[in-house]
């Protein structure tokens, strides 16, 4: 995702101080007005797979998971796996 309009209308205020693409997920670290960092991860449908979960999927669900947009409820389905 090359065009960064849609940070704005996320966190209005918010500048992106990094991309990173890890594969099936790339992540967009925002730094919002009041100096919080944010990193919003956008992904794959592959991302969420739960046969096998991968490593790092894994650590992430760990870590605190906070699902903006699941319209398939993939996300929701790999928590409830990793439970």
């Amino acid at each position: 995702m090359e065009d960064d309009d849609w940070v704005a209308e996320l966190a209005p205020g918010a500048e992106l101080v990094r991309r990173r693409d890890w594969g099936s997920v790339t992540e967009h670290r925002l730094r919002l007005p009041s100096g919080l960092e944010v990193e919003v991860g956008i992904a794959t449908p592959s991302w969420a797979a739960t046969d096998p979960v991968d490593a790092g999927t894994r650590r992430v669900v760990a870590d605190g998971l906070r699902t903006v947009y699941d319209p398939h409820r993939l996300l929701a389905e790999l928590a409830c796996a990793l439970r």
